[in-house]
């Protein structure tokens, strides 16, 4: 029987976007302790939301395009402020096909065009940092290049947790190739500008990811540029160039993902099991000894296979139900390789945990109904590793290591309370 889940049909006119390793007892799945769990408690009502912003009342329960979403929320914007209109997204229910995290830029960028680098105050890390990004990008788009040094502080502003002060610098990568003139190559040049502490590798991410999947600065010259460095016929050799720094073509190949598929001939508004078997052979090309590269190759397939799990909604990502995110382990162990679908788990569990952001609990679930005790215990391994790069705090730590089962708790222990 397959385990292949139907995905809801995208409407083809908007690109695909995106938004990165076990114990069996007894055969039966992992079960971790429900004391942690987070119950998300909603003040949100349906009728208070509607309440609270009634101009939602017009756009909900309707199958509305990408572009009516767009100007819906270009007009509420202008006329009752960008702040409301970004307020009032983060509770509108919509298409489950929304990019909502290329609607989030929308509203940030009349947020900009209103209050300028002030409206980074206004911004929440909601739809993945997507306000903050459009609050540095126009400031980069007005002042050009003399704006890196303000831009540097505005970072340092960025809502969210530890890794939202580099992942404010993906945003702008999105913004220097759109100011380059879609240039990949003079858009590397002038990331490598932006810093010294991870903040180029992560502003390549940020233009790769704009050359594949954005245009929405100037779809035209996008278009035209996007044939000149995306070739089909060899999709990793963007990463590959030779100005392109080692530390960028690592992210460069976090992001290829969707190019992959459209490489290997997927339809991107409807991507097929069949589709994701054939594009996960370009990343099985890379030499065996390339192992950061085979890595992260395989690894842009979690990212990206979190959010068609949920129905490319973004928001509470990480409460996805077991269904969907054993959905999820399906798809990367079309990878085929162990190493390989072990970098496709690690990926999807991550994206779950957001560098911190997110509380653990999905990511603790998702590791929890992966089958193969090989593939579980790493997905735990790599979560408690994330936990120990992004949070500090000793009751957090010890609330997480409690939350896990007891085959874990001392592993656990010894690595994130033991100092």
């Amino acid at each position: 029987m397959s385990h292949i889940r139907t995905l809801p049909k995208r409407r083809k006119t908007i690109l695909f976007c995106s938004v990165a390793a076990i114990t069996l007892a007894a055969g039966s799945f992992f079960i971790f302790n429900s004391a942690w769990l987070y119950i998300p408690k909603s003040n949100n009502s349906p009728a208070t939301v509607l309440e609270s912003y009634a101009e939602l009342g017009n756009i909900e329960n309707k199958q509305l395009s990408f572009d009516e979403l767009s100007t819906f929320f270009k007009k509420l914007s202008k006329d009752k402020g960008a702040e409301y209109a970004f307020n009032a997204l983060r509770v509108a229910k919509l298409p489950s096909d929304t990019d909502l995290h290329l609607l989030g830029h929308v509203v940030g960028d009349e947020l900009y065009k209103q209050k300028g680098l002030e409206g980074i105050a206004v911004c929440t890390n909601d739809f993945r940092n997507a306000c903050s990004h459009s609050i540095v990008v126009g400031l980069l788009l007005e002042k050009g290049e003399s704006a890196l040094p303000t831009i540097t502080q505005a970072c340092r502003q960025a809502p969210g947790g530890p890794g939202a002060y580099t992942m404010c610098y993906h945003g702008l990568g999105h913004g220097i190739l759109a100011y380059v003139g879609y240039n990949v190559d003079y858009a590397i040049a002038l990331c490598g500008k932006t810093g010294t502490q991870g903040e180029a590798p992560q502003c390549i991410g940020g233009a790769m990811m704009e050359i594949i999947s954005g245009g929405g600065h100037n779809r035209e010259l996008w278009t035209k540029e996007r044939l000149v460095y995306l070739k089909k016929d060899n999709p990793l050799s963007v990463c590959q160039q030779k100005n392109m720094p080692p530390d960028g073509r690592i992210f460069c190949l976090i992001y290829i993902t969707p190019y992959l598929w459209e490489a290997a001939g997927a339809d991107m508004g409807y991507p097929s099991e069949k589709d994701f078997a054939a594009s996960f052979k370009f990343c099985d090309a890379l030499p065996a000894d390339d192992v950061a590269g085979r890595d992260v190759c395989f690894g842009g397939f979690g990212k990206e296979f979190t959010t068609l799990a949920n129905e490319r909604d973004i928001r509470n990502v990480d409460k996805m139900d077991e269904a969907h995110m054993r959905q999820v382990y399906y798809w990367c162990n079309l990878a085929g390789g162990r190493n390989s679908i072990a970098s496709c788990v690690a990926s999807a569990m991550n994206s779950l945990y957001w560098g911190g952001e997110n509380k653990p609990e999905g990511a603790i679930r998702f590791c929890g109904v992966i089958s193969n005790e090989y593939q579980q215990r790493s997905c735990f391994m790599n979560l408690i590793t994330s936990v120990q790069t992004y949070r500090s705090d000793a009751i957090y730590r010890q609330e997480f290591c409690k939350a896990l089962s007891i085959v874990y708790q001392k592993e656990c222990a010894a690595r994130l309370l033991s100092h």
